[in-house]
């Protein structure tokens, strides 16, 4: 049975046992699974907290649970943070990027456009907007399926300088099929720190672009002989990092 999605500070209540209303998003879920009245199920609030809960009552927009063993949960959680700057790619790429980048465990998200870009949004307030609430809504379903309790933030589409510009991260990595410097090699050479990774969109980063990451502290680095699509490269990179990097804490 997979855990469900609660938004709120319902792990911040003294209450035992927490009677709590449940939003349509929630109630919805349930009846898809079929949850009855008086069965169990776990929770989660998307900031790390996890309880049990069990149905009172159900109808099409809404429902009571009761709350009770309200815990914290971190276990799926690195101990560094990877944050993913991804060129904006066309049709559903993003959709794909967002729900896997999530369930190989990227802390956060941030949507760019590049010189490159099919997909157009930076201009676009409206549809902006919307498409970031369909990214947040797939990221709590990502987390739902693969018993993440932490949601990653999906940041608004932005501007390609700036997102460069913004990041703490410690280590700081383009990957680009123009160099023959590896991020392999670059990773076992590495202790586990935070990383930012950014991905172009189809036809990759302009040189301009990679300039102007190397300028900002970015390495220019290559994930092997193959041109990957920009939907794979993330994915693969964020492997990379996981594989090398806790098999030196291993």
């Amino acid at each position: 049975m997979p855990q469900f999605y609660l938004a709120g500070d319902w792990a911040q209540s003294d209450q035992a046992p927490l009677i709590c209303d449940i939003n349509t998003y929630l109630a919805h879920h349930l009846r898809v699974r079929r949850i009855n009245d008086s069965d169990s199920f776990s929770i989660f609030d998307g900031k790390g907290h996890t309880a049990k809960a069990r149905l009172l009552s159900l109808s099409k927009q809404s429902g009571k649970i009761e709350i009770t063993h309200i815990e914290t949960d971190l276990h799926r959680e690195s101990p560094y943070r990877i944050e993913l700057i991804q060129g904006l790619a066309g049709g559903d790429k993003m959709d794909w990027i967002i729900e896997k980048a999530v369930e190989t465990g990227v802390a956060k998200i941030i949507p760019v456009e590049c010189e490159r870009s099919v997909l157009r949004l930076h201009s676009d307030h409206k549809r902006s907007e919307k498409r970031l609430a369909h990214w947040c809504a797939i990221a709590e379903a990502a987390c739902e399926q693969c018993d993440r309790t932490i949601i990653p933030q999906i940041g608004g589409v932005q501007d390609y300088k700036n997102a460069i510009g913004a990041t703490n991260a410690k280590i700081k990595v383009l990957l680009s099929p123009n160099t023959n410097d590896s991020f392999e090699r670059f990773l076992h050479q590495q202790a586990p720190e935070d990383i930012c990774i950014a991905i172009g969109p189809e036809g990759g980063h302009s040189p301009n672009e990679e300039a102007l990451a190397q300028q900002a502290g970015f390495q220019i680095l290559s994930l092997g002989p193959r041109t990957l699509r920009t939907e794979t490269a993330g994915i693969v990179a964020i492997t990379a990092v996981h594989t090398i990097w806790n098999l030196k804490r291993a």
